[in-house]
Protein backbone atom coordinates (compact mmCIF):
# COMPACT_ATOMS: atom_id res chain seq x y z
CA UNK A 1 0.00 0.00 0.00
CA UNK A 2 1.16 3.49 -0.72
CA UNK A 3 1.30 6.13 1.94
CA UNK A 4 -1.30 8.88 1.84
CA UNK A 5 0.28 12.13 0.70
CA UNK A 6 -0.39 15.49 2.33
CA UNK A 7 -2.66 18.17 0.95
CA UNK A 8 -1.54 20.40 -1.89
CA UNK A 9 -1.13 24.12 -1.25
CA UNK A 10 -4.40 24.86 -3.02
CA UNK A 11 -6.25 22.29 -0.88
CA UNK A 12 -4.70 23.76 2.28
CA UNK A 13 -5.80 27.24 1.21
CA UNK A 14 -9.37 26.03 0.69
CA UNK A 15 -9.43 24.29 4.10
CA UNK A 16 -8.16 27.41 5.86
CA UNK A 17 -10.70 29.60 4.06
CA UNK A 18 -13.42 27.22 5.26
CA UNK A 19 -12.40 27.98 8.85
CA UNK A 20 -12.94 31.69 8.23
CA UNK A 21 -16.19 31.31 6.28
CA UNK A 22 -17.79 28.87 8.72
CA UNK A 23 -17.11 30.92 11.85
CA UNK A 24 -17.05 34.44 10.36
CA UNK A 25 -14.83 35.46 13.25
CA UNK A 26 -11.42 37.07 13.89
CA UNK A 27 -8.43 34.86 14.71
CA UNK A 28 -4.91 35.12 16.01
CA UNK A 29 -2.23 33.06 14.26
CA UNK A 30 -1.92 30.75 17.30
CA UNK A 31 -5.65 30.01 17.14
CA UNK A 32 -5.38 29.21 13.45
CA UNK A 33 -2.40 26.93 14.08
CA UNK A 34 -4.57 24.99 16.54
CA UNK A 35 -7.58 24.84 14.20
CA UNK A 36 -5.57 23.89 11.09
CA UNK A 37 -4.90 20.24 12.06
CA UNK A 38 -8.63 19.74 12.65
CA UNK A 39 -9.13 20.54 8.94
CA UNK A 40 -6.14 18.44 7.84
CA UNK A 41 -3.55 21.23 7.56
CA UNK A 42 -0.46 20.62 9.67
CA UNK A 43 0.26 23.42 12.10
CA UNK A 44 3.77 24.06 10.68
CA UNK A 45 2.34 25.06 7.30
CA UNK A 46 -0.59 27.15 8.60
CA UNK A 47 1.48 30.36 8.73
CA UNK A 48 2.64 29.99 5.10
CA UNK A 49 -0.88 29.15 3.91
CA UNK A 50 -2.39 32.13 5.75
CA UNK A 51 0.33 34.42 4.34
CA UNK A 52 -0.44 33.25 0.79
CA UNK A 53 -4.15 33.95 1.40
CA UNK A 54 -3.29 37.43 2.72
CA UNK A 55 -1.07 38.06 -0.33
CA UNK A 56 -3.96 37.14 -2.63
CA UNK A 57 -6.37 39.41 -0.66
CA UNK A 58 -8.57 36.49 0.33
CA UNK A 59 -7.83 37.00 4.03
CA UNK A 60 -7.47 40.39 5.71
CA UNK A 61 -4.91 41.03 8.42
CA UNK A 62 -4.58 43.91 10.83
CA UNK A 63 -2.33 44.65 13.76
CA UNK A 64 -4.19 45.78 16.85
CA UNK A 65 -1.87 46.57 19.71
CA UNK A 66 0.71 43.80 19.75
CA UNK A 67 -1.63 41.21 18.24
CA UNK A 68 -2.20 40.48 14.57
CA UNK A 69 -5.73 39.43 13.69
CA UNK A 70 -6.83 37.58 10.57
CA UNK A 71 -10.34 37.43 9.13
CA UNK A 72 -12.22 36.75 5.96
CA UNK A 73 -15.91 37.02 5.25
CA UNK A 74 -17.66 35.40 2.29
CA UNK A 75 -19.03 38.78 1.22
CA UNK A 76 -15.50 40.22 1.01
CA UNK A 77 -14.41 37.43 -1.30
CA UNK A 78 -17.51 37.95 -3.43
CA UNK A 79 -16.84 41.67 -3.69
CA UNK A 80 -13.23 41.02 -4.66
CA UNK A 81 -14.26 38.52 -7.33
CA UNK A 82 -16.82 40.98 -8.72
CA UNK A 83 -14.24 43.75 -8.96
CA UNK A 84 -11.75 41.41 -10.67
CA UNK A 85 -14.48 40.34 -13.09
CA UNK A 86 -15.36 43.97 -13.90
CA UNK A 87 -11.71 44.79 -14.52
CA UNK A 88 -11.28 41.78 -16.79
CA UNK A 89 -14.46 42.64 -18.70
CA UNK A 90 -13.29 46.23 -19.25
CA UNK A 91 -9.87 44.93 -20.38
CA UNK A 92 -11.63 42.57 -22.78
CA UNK A 93 -13.76 45.39 -24.20
CA UNK A 94 -10.66 47.54 -24.67
CA UNK A 95 -8.83 44.69 -26.38
CA UNK A 96 -11.79 43.98 -28.66
CA UNK A 97 -11.99 47.67 -29.60
CA UNK A 98 -8.24 47.74 -30.33
CA UNK A 99 -8.57 44.56 -32.41
CA UNK A 100 -11.37 46.11 -34.48
CA UNK A 101 -9.27 49.25 -35.02
CA UNK A 102 -6.28 47.19 -36.14
CA UNK A 103 -8.40 45.08 -38.51
CA UNK A 104 -9.84 48.27 -40.06
CA UNK A 105 -6.36 49.74 -40.36
CA UNK A 106 -5.09 46.55 -41.99
CA UNK A 107 -7.94 46.58 -44.50
CA UNK A 108 -7.31 50.25 -45.29
CA UNK A 109 -3.62 49.56 -45.88
CA UNK A 110 -4.41 46.66 -48.21
CA UNK A 111 -6.34 48.97 -50.55
CA UNK A 112 -4.13 49.92 -53.46
CA UNK A 113 -1.76 47.05 -52.74
CA UNK A 114 -3.61 44.39 -54.65
CA UNK A 115 -1.31 42.10 -56.63
CA UNK A 116 -1.00 43.22 -60.24
CA UNK A 117 1.66 43.25 -62.94
CA UNK A 118 2.12 46.98 -62.49
CA UNK A 119 2.69 46.64 -58.72
CA UNK A 120 5.09 43.72 -59.16
CA UNK A 121 7.06 45.68 -61.75
CA UNK A 122 7.19 48.73 -59.49
CA UNK A 123 8.43 46.62 -56.57
CA UNK A 124 11.13 45.11 -58.77
CA UNK A 125 12.24 48.59 -59.87
CA UNK A 126 12.29 49.73 -56.25
CA UNK A 127 14.54 46.83 -55.26
CA UNK A 128 16.89 47.56 -58.17
CA UNK A 129 17.11 51.25 -57.25
CA UNK A 130 17.74 50.41 -53.57
CA UNK A 131 20.54 48.00 -54.59
CA UNK A 132 22.10 50.65 -56.85
CA UNK A 133 21.86 53.22 -54.02
CA UNK A 134 23.59 50.85 -51.62
CA UNK A 135 26.36 50.11 -54.17
CA UNK A 136 26.92 53.84 -54.75
CA UNK A 137 27.13 54.47 -50.99
CA UNK A 138 29.75 51.72 -50.67
CA UNK A 139 31.69 53.27 -53.55
CA UNK A 140 31.59 56.69 -51.85
CA UNK A 141 32.99 55.17 -48.67
CA UNK A 142 35.95 53.81 -50.67
CA UNK A 143 36.68 57.23 -52.15
CA UNK A 144 36.16 59.11 -48.89
CA UNK A 145 39.92 59.21 -48.25
CA UNK A 146 40.44 61.23 -51.46
CA UNK A 147 37.60 63.69 -50.72
CA UNK A 148 38.94 67.28 -51.06
CA UNK A 149 36.92 68.44 -48.03
CA UNK A 150 38.39 65.67 -45.91
CA UNK A 151 41.92 66.45 -47.10
CA UNK A 152 41.48 70.14 -46.27
CA UNK A 153 40.17 69.28 -42.81
CA UNK A 154 43.26 67.19 -42.12
CA UNK A 155 45.61 70.01 -43.18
Amino acid sequence: MSKKRGLSLEEKREKMLQIFYESQDFFLLKELEKMGPKKGVISQSVKDVIQSLVDDDLVAKDKIGISIYFWSLPSCAGNQLRSVRQKLESDLQGSNKRLAELVDQCEALKKGREESEERTEALTQLKDIEKKHKDLKNEMVQFADNDPATLEAKS
